[in-house]
């Protein structure tokens, strides 16, 4: 098979949450450490860095890998989903993995993961450890799918675990209170390894420092010690603000194991697009109309979003909008503006919510708009009718953001 063709047998053979939803959901880490065990357990050479949480991990991860690169280092960056590609998923130093990599761990290892019906994330997360052991990274950051606790990349043993926040999403698997959801999260906590909690509340701090206890490993209080942060970053969406004192306590602790001076976290920080090619986290596409897009899709992230969108100055709002069948409207539709025109879409995705269904939910609302056959329609739709003085805002799923990038 070539790239193409083995990209096409990975997503159409094998289950994926990205794609499939519940069906891909696999409760356990039997099959993962089946892989690594096939596999030699790659992950057992290398220097790890595990984050989890609601919203952040991307950014986060992303910060930390370009600080790291910023010192010097050789640093492995594992997260997802991908926005274009399914190699921005596995970069080296901002460097996507080989095609040729890509398909010669598939086929090497394509009887193994037939007869032992692995998903695609578990493979992919064997494909990433292999590929990090096999160019010899320094360090690799690693970023948690879902949950922590059950999720596919739960079996390395890292030098630092970061959980950056909690908020509703994926309730179905992960619970449908914070403390519950927390639980999950704090599943990547490991026996004596540091953990830094980016933010918490009175239903989550209870339950980190609980695990913390139980597995005598050290926790520490982002947003407590870190209340003055004066560092920023080239992501400019405000919730950053947050993730910066995450990154900020977690490279603290770094620096038992790496050196990285002051001057390599502020630089780092303010060139993680350049350094990891990160895409989507409040992305100005264009001026005159103003164009921004962001991949937040629950409450927590949109919250934060909707409320820097209130600060842009325009004539007039527009937003492209759509999302998946199981996001729950009740919770995000009453953020968004009622002033602003709706395009309501459905994303190229299985799971993508018709969208009548959205524009019906939506009206209830009081949110007004047209029903559109496509993303790229309903941002071409909105490209005809703003002026200069207006702002077009494309969100509300990551595949939604993907197919205007």
């Amino acid at each position: 098979m070539n790239y193409q063709e083995t990209l096409e047998w990975m997503f159409n053979q094998l289950p994926m949450y990205q794609m499939q939803g519940a069906i891909a959901y696999k409760a356990d880490l039997s099959n993962t450490i089946k892989l690594v065990d096939h596999l030699d357990n790659p992950q057992d050479s290398l220097k790890t860095i595990h984050i989890a949480g609601t919203n952040g991990k991307g950014s986060t991860s992303s910060m930390i890998a370009s600080i790291l690169q910023e010192a010097g280092y050789k640093v492995g960056l594992y997260t997802s989903p991908h926005l274009k590609d399914f190699r921005e998923r596995i970069k080296i130093n901002g460097v996507e993995i080989t095609e040729s990599f890509v398909v010669e761990f598939i086929a090497r290892n394509k009887p193994f993961f037939e007869e032992n019906s692995l998903s695609f994330f578990e493979m992919t997360v064997g494909m990433c450890f292999e590929y990090f052991k096999q160019e010899q990274v320094d360090v690799a950051v690693i970023e948690v799918g879902m949950g922590g606790r059950l999720d596919a990349t739960n079996v390395i043993n890292p030098l630092i675990s970061v959980i950056t926040n909690i908020g509703k999403d994926h309730t179905a698997f992960l619970g449908d209170t914070l403390s519950a959801i927390a639980g999950e999260k704090a599943g990547i906590i490991k026996a004596g390894v540091p953990v830094v909690i980016g933010e918490y509340n009175e239903q989550t701090q209870p339950v980190f420092i609980a695990k913390a206890k139980e597995l005598s490993a050290d926790i520490y209080f982002a947003q407590d010690t870190y209340k003055d942060n004066t560092l920023v970053s080239d992501l400019k969406g405000d919730y950053q603000k947050s993730n910066i004192k995450t990154v900020r306590q977690a490279i603290e602790l770094l620096r038992n194991t790496f050196v990285i001076t002051e001057n390599n976290e502020e630089q780092g920080l303010l060139h993680v697009v350049e350094h990891t090619k990160l895409l989507g986290r409040w992305q100005v596409l264009g001026e005159n109309p103003k164009i921004i897009t962001d991949t937040a899709h629950n409450s927590h992230g949109l919250t934060i979003v909707m409320n820097q969108l209130k600060q842009e100055k325009y004539d007039n709002l527009y937003i492209v909008f759509g999302v998946v069948n199981d996001k729950d409207l009740a919770s995000i539709l009453p953020l968004l503006p009622k002033e602003a025109k709706y395009f309501f879409a459905k994303p190229d995705n299985l799971r993508g919510l018709e969208p009548e269904i959205l524009a019906a939910k939506a009206r209830e609302f009081d949110l007004i708009g047209e029903v559109c056959s496509s993303i790229p329609n309903a941002y071409a739709k909105a490209r005809s009718v703003a002026g200069a003085e207006d702002l077009i805002y494309v969100g509300g799923s990551t595949f939604v953001v993907a197919e205007i990038l």
